[in-house]
C-alpha cells in the first residue's frame, strides 16, 4: 500500500502493472488512459486522482503497455491496442469487490482519450462518463458516433491546433458533449493553477454523471 492509499495491482490477462485507489463510500470508479510516453506514475495524472479520491471517486491508474511493448514505437500510436487494454481493466474492475458495482467513468489524456472513446463506443463496455485532458479524440474516428457516454473535452487555450481536433471530434460525438477551453494553458497544463482547472472540471463531471449530484454544467465553448 502507497502512502496516499493507493495499491499495486495487476491487470489481466496482460498483468497490466495498475495502481487502484479507493476511498471511504466510493461514488464511483474512474480509469485513467494516459497519453504517449506515460504511465500510472504520471504526476499530472496522479495529481488530478488524488483530487477525484478526495471528492469520494475511486482512481485506477495503469500502464496499458508492458514494458516490452512501449519500445515499440507504432504500439504507443495504436489507438485499438490501447482501447482493447482499456475494456481489459474495466472488465477486471467489474470483478473485483470494492469497486465492481459502481459506475465507471474514464479521464484520458493525449492519445489515452481516442482510446477512451474507443473502448466506450463498444457494446461490451459500460461507461457513464468519459473526460479528456488536452486530448486527440480526433483519433478515436469512426467510434465516434458509437460513444453515448457524457463526453467532457478539456483543452487549453492556448493548444490552438488541438482545440480545432476537438471541435471537430465533438461533432461526431452520439451522446451528450462539452469542450472547455482553460485560459492560458498549454498541450501539457504546467502553467500555474491550469491543471487545478482541470481538477475542479473533471470532477464536476464526474460528480454530476456519476454520482448523480447536481445540474450544473462546465462552462461550453
Amino acid at each position: 500500500m502507497s502512502p496516499d492509499g493507493q495499491r499495486n495491482v495487476q491487470i489481466p490477462p496482460h498483468r497490466l502493472e495498475a495502481l487502484l485507489g479507493v476511498p471511504a463510500a466510493a461514488q464511483g470508479l474512474v480509469i485513467f488512459a494516459h497519453g504517449s510516453g506515460s504511465g500510472r506514475l504520471s504526476p499530472r495524472n496522479q495529481h488530478v486522482a488524488a483530487a477525484l479520491r478526495s471528492a469520494g471517486f475511486a482512481t485506477l491508474l495503469l500502464d496499458l503497455l508492458m514494458p516490452h511493448e512501449e519500445s515499440e514505437r507504432s504500439n504507443v500510436f495504436d489507438i485499438e491496442l490501447l482501447a482493447e487494454r482499456l475494456g481489459e481493466a474495466s472488465a477486471w474492475a467489474a470483478s473485483q469487490e470494492a469497486v465492481g458495482a459502481l459506475p465507471l467513468g474514464y479521464f484520458g489524456a493525449s492519445t489515452g482519450a481516442a482510446a477512451a472513446l474507443v473502448a466506450a463506443g463498444r457494446p461490451d463496455v459500460r461507461v457513464d462518463a468519459v473526460v479528456s485532458r488536452g486530448g486527440r479524440p480526433d483519433l478515436a474516428g469512426s467510434a465516434l458516433p458509437a460513444v453515448r457516454a457524457p463526453t467532457l473535452l478539456i483543452v487549453g487555450s492556448l493548444d490552438t491546433q488541438v482545440i480545432e481536433l476537438n471541435r471537430l471530434a465533438m461533432e461526431r460525438l452520439g451522446g451528450e458533449r462539452v469542450l472547455s477551453i482553460v485560459p492560458g494553458a498549454s498541450h501539457l497544463f504546467e502553467e500555474p493553477g491550469t491543471l487545478d482547472q482541470v481538477v475542479r472540471l473533471a470532477t464536476s463531471w464526474f460528480a454530476r454523471h456519476l454520482a448523480g449530484e447536481g445540474e450544473t454544467e462546465p462552462s461550453r465553448q
